[in-house]
């Protein structure tokens, strides 16, 4: 009965985050919610301990592990709190929303935003990169069109992970595959049959919605891009960094020096291209203000008066300070699922349901399950790929089942679901990125909803799914 006793701290939990986000609202972030997850730990430990007279150290051990495996997590959303704000002080993304709006009609704008952050993270690999780039201006274009934040973030997100799960430079791609046994081209091709559907479908709501959309902006979008204009000089060269920025993702140079090298040619670009901006963050006309300003744009709050109150808004940035409450956050989850972990409840729980598993549709729903379940205990998308395929991988071996089957299932859940979970990794971050509760664009995040469900869908057609001498007969 320990896999009963481990759904004591989920639903204290659920429970606390409930009050949590009752209580403090859009400031559940700023620490509600990582108490709430210590807390839960806290009882995992107590549990363990007094119940079960499991050693400290066993548990301290598993939560080390887990906060060592986020490590460079944490630096990279350093660096994406970078390119935010020195992104946005060189005029990048100032520009691609002005030129953008010159391009992007209303009635399709949801349809072509989504199958441009497709591409772009099909070719990058990074649905990170993706929404904490192009994806931002694309929300600051979506305002403009009338568009509410929540609805354009769930058309990024949408195409970014679509593109990040299908692309041979996608981390969670490679392990997932390589996890399960699986050659990697022959994963991609395999979850190209729960994908592609997923996609078309998620394609057809976007438009639909484009097309029924009636503008609901307080400024038209000549006016916008006027505010613009007068604000930033707004040139095409400066699009040689984002420009830069894809080469050097394409090139596979790793992320942390991708983004590193893409803010430092931003504030290059900031001093040249934007000199008044970058005094005025500053504080003064000199040289010592110009670089002031430079530092602040990477790691402080900028404020810049367009002369548009909602375009203030849109072009303030927090830098890699705006950062910190979701590595506090991470943290706190990556304790609570190392103490699941390492008290064993997660795997109990798993190896409880997968004792009464018989049927193909069943084993493939639970393995869904499973991998939103573990983006939930382990706040991590990578962590919740391997400890899906590990607890699975034998009970699919004994049912004859082919890798690729589990390789896909997990990535059709744990990868697509994790942006859906508050206090994952992948959902902290791009809520903060977007600065659009993860609650709130959750409804709009079409792909994400649908690829876990088109898994389960195809498992009970039978389609393609093969079998290997199995040890026991497996009836749908």
């Amino acid at each position: 009965m320990f896999w009963a006793v481990g759904l004591i701290p989920f639903a204290l939990l659920i429970f606390l985050l409930f009050c949590v986000i009752k209580v403090f609202g859009s400031d559940a972030l700023e620490g509600g919610s990582q108490v709430a997850l210590l807390a839960s730990s806290g009882v995992v430990v107590a549990i363990s301990m007094l119940c079960y007279h499991m050693p400290w150290s066993r548990i301290e051990d598993a939560i080390v592990s887990n906060i060592k495996s986020i490590a460079m997590a944490l630096l990279i959303l350093l660096f994406i709190g970078a390119i935010s704000g020195s992104w946005m002080v060189s005029g990048v993304v100032p520009t691609l929303i002005y030129y953008g709006l010159q391009i992007l009609s209303p009635g399709l704008f949801l349809l072509v935003t989504c199958v441009i952050c497709a591409l772009v993270s099909l070719m990058t690999g990074s649905s990170w990169t993706t929404v904490a780039t192009i994806g931002v201006a694309l929300v600051g274009i979506g305002t403009v069109l009338g568009y509410s934040a929540p609805m354009t973030a769930g058309a990024i997100i949408s195409g970014a992970y679509f593109g990040d799960k299908l692309s041979p430079l996608s981390d969670t791609t490679v392990v997932a595959s390589s996890i399960n046994d699986t050659p990697l081209f022959t994963h991609i091709r395999y979850m190209m049959i729960t994908t592609i559907p997923s996609f078309v479908i998620a394609c057809v709501i976007f438009l639909v919605i484009s097309l029924s959309h009636e503008s609901s902006a307080t400024i038209s979008a000549p006016d916008y891009a006027d505010c613009l204009r007068s604000t930033f000089n707004i040139n095409p060269w400066i699009l040689m960094v984002p420009l830069a920025t894809a080469v050097l993702i394409i090139l596979r140079i790793p992320a942390i020096l991708t983004l590193f090298i893409s803010s430092l040619m931003a504030i290059v670009v900031a001093l040249i291209a934007q000199p008044d901006i970058i005094s005025g963050i500053g504080g003064g006309r000199d040289v010592v203000a110009q670089f002031k300003g430079a530092f602040i744009s990477i790691y402080g709050t900028t404020t810049i008066d367009t002369g548009n109150e909602s375009l203030n808004a849109l072009v303030e940035t927090h830098g890699m300070r705006g950062m910190l409450s979701t590595i506090f956050l991470i943290c706190c989850s990556a304790t609570f699922g190392g103490a699941l972990t390492g008290s064993g409840m997660a795997r109990s729980f798993t190896e409880m349901l997968a004792r009464r598993l018989n049927r193909r549709t069943s084993i493939v729903a639970s393995t869904v399950v499973t991998g939103l379940g573990a983006n939930m205990a382990t706040g991590d998308q990578y962590l919740s790929i391997i400890l899906t395929s590990n607890l699975f991988k034998d009970l699919y071996k004994e049912k004859g089942f082919e890798g690729r089957l589990l390789s896909r299932s997990s990535e059709d859940s744990a990868t697509v679901t994790s942006v859906l979970v508050p206090w994952n990794t992948c959902g902290m971050t791009q809520s903060m990125v977007l600065r659009v509760p993860t609650i709130d664009y959750l409804p709009y995040c079409f792909f994400n909803i649908l690829s876990p469900l088109m898994s389960i869908v195809i498992a009970a057609t039978g389609y393609k799914i093969f079998r290997r001498a199995p040890k026991e007969e497996v009836v749908v």
